[in-house]
């Protein structure tokens, strides 16, 4: 082995030991905390919190962090009810939930709703008039915006869902409804597996549930992706919230303080949001 290989091979020694250390120092924010975090509320919010969970258990297995859905809307009762630590939404709390529970929030993260439909629509981009006109049910068929000659079939959230509360806000206008035909599913989850089973959907989850078994559909142009809602370029992008009851616990602090933290931003950033540090 000649000097510039051991130089190679040492520098790569070198970088690995640095990425240990650095994974290291970022779960120390964990070090000498024992109990349980009890999370519960937006859906969008699951996977990063089921991330993080299994970092924290791995370098400190005397803590436990548990997440639950539900929606912002129950997120938010059941902080200020004392029932969890952390209660997660997929909007800033309003005024009135603030004083009534006295909320501290802490946004980690922007997000994207994107619009899907079956991947074997043709239809690739939609104007903001039109994902209005179908969601209002003035429009029922594909075939009048470019798609073949089919009913469309629309996917929603329930009224606890701050998913469905950004996107009728932004494309129906506040305090709109989607049409009452449109079937009703608990989670971005349950929606996006409704979309890739049904050829004539469409429906909105979070940009961080996109995957190939559904499509996402442009509006006025613009795709659904981070660059583009970091930009505001995509017109359909709230925050991510973590709200405690009055100042965050030991615990609840620690969360907050891994999530700002290297590697907890790249877990953020796994799960296609942007982080908001």
């Amino acid at each position: 082995m000649n000097k510039h290989r051991i130089a190679a091979a040492f520098a790569g020694l070198v970088t690995l030991l640095a990425a240990a250390h650095a994974g290291a120092a970022d779960i120390d924010a964990f070090k000498g905390l024992s109990g349980k975090l009890d999370v519960a509320g937006g859906t969008a919010h699951i996977p990063v919190v089921e991330d993080v969970a299994r970092h924290v258990s791995r370098a400190n297995p005397n803590v436990r962090i548990s997440v639950s859905g539900g929606g912002s809307g129950v997120g938010i009762q059941k902080v200020g009810a004392g029932l969890v630590d952390i209660g997660s939404t997929g909007r800033a709390p309003s005024a009135e939930e603030v004083a009534k529970y006295n909320l501290k929030p802490f946004q980690f993260a922007l997000d994207g709703v994107a619009v899907a439909v079956h991947p074997g629509n043709p239809v690739k981009n939609l104007s903001r008039a039109q994902l209005a006109d179908i969601f209002s049910g003035r429009v029922d068929n594909w075939k009048a915006v470019g798609g073949a000659d089919q009913r469309i079939h629309l996917y929603s959230r329930d009224e606890a869902s701050a998913t469905r509360e950004v996107f009728v806000d932004k494309v129906l206008g506040k305090g709109q409804s989607p049409a009452a035909n449109a079937t009703v599913v608990a989670s971005n989850g349950a929606i996006k597996t409704a979309i890739a089973r049904d050829k004539g959907a469409i429906g909105y989850l979070g940009l961080g549930y996109v995957d190939a078994s559904v499509k996402p559909v442009a509006i006025d142009g613009h795709a659904p992706s981070q660059e583009n809602a970091k930009s505001g370029a995509y017109p359909i992008v709230r925050g991510l919230y973590f709200n405690t009851r009055g100042e965050p616990n030991a615990l609840a602090s620690a969360f907050y303080r891994y999530l700002k933290t290297g590697e907890g931003q790249s877990v953020i950033r796994a799960h296609g949001y942007i982080p908001a540090f």
